[in-house]
């Protein structure tokens, strides 16, 4: 029952849009009809607004990492720490405020992984930064890094048997949520960093 509880706790703090909320506060427009339609800190990018960019890229991942760092603080428990960080990035991805329809969690899973593990962090980070430079495709960046952290940190061993179930599922979500992306790197279509709309 805690474990529920905490699930969706994190799961509302997730459907938390920040990135149409400060669309609109920056007169950005309806974010869900730019670019990609996505309600991440990529699409907002996409609109010419860095700083908006920035600010949806920074509240997106303490939607992540909060929670995490809460469940750690109070349960010690690496078990209940990663099922809160699948629940803050499935609330991400299907936002209950926006009818389900949300972004790719890959800010929010960055969050989460920042209060998981470090070392996963930065194996993400490092990875990120490489694959971005090289290619200037988020998206391949980010498919690249996540499953970069999470062969580091179950390699490492970081909790139980719940712990590395919770840790594959949130890799494969955001995999799934990048199924659209991964079609247009193959076609290349796929639109790069900075690309404005």
């Amino acid at each position: 029952m805690v474990f529920i509880i905490a699930f969706v706790a994190a799961y509302l703090i997730g459907s938390i849009p920040f990135g149409v909320l400060l669309a609109r506060v920056f007169g950005l427009g309806d974010l869900r009809k730019v670019g990609s339609g996505n309600i991440g800190a990529t699409n907002v990018l996409r609109t010419g607004n860095k700083g908006a960019a920035a600010l949806t890229l920074l509240l997106d991942a303490l939607k992540g990492a909060v929670p995490v760092w809460i469940a750690w603080w109070y349960t010690g428990s690496a078990d209940m720490a990663a099922v809160v960080a699948l629940g803050a990035v499935i609330g991400h991805c299907f936002p209950v405020w926006l009818g389900f329809k949300g972004g790719k969690g890959v800010a929010t899973f960055l969050g989460a992984l920042l209060a998981f593990s470090l070392t996963g962090f930065l194996a993400f980070a490092v990875t990120w930064l490489a694959v971005a430079a090289v290619t200037r495709y988020s998206s391949l960046a980010a498919l690249v890094a996540s499953t970069v952290a999470l062969v580091v940190i179950l390699w490492m061993g970081a909790g139980g048997w719940i712990a590395a179930m919770a840790l594959i599922a949130l890799v494969g979500l955001v995999i799934l949520r990048h199924r659209q992306n991964i079609e247009r790197l193959l076609d290349g279509s796929e639109s790069r960093i900075g690309k404005k709309t």
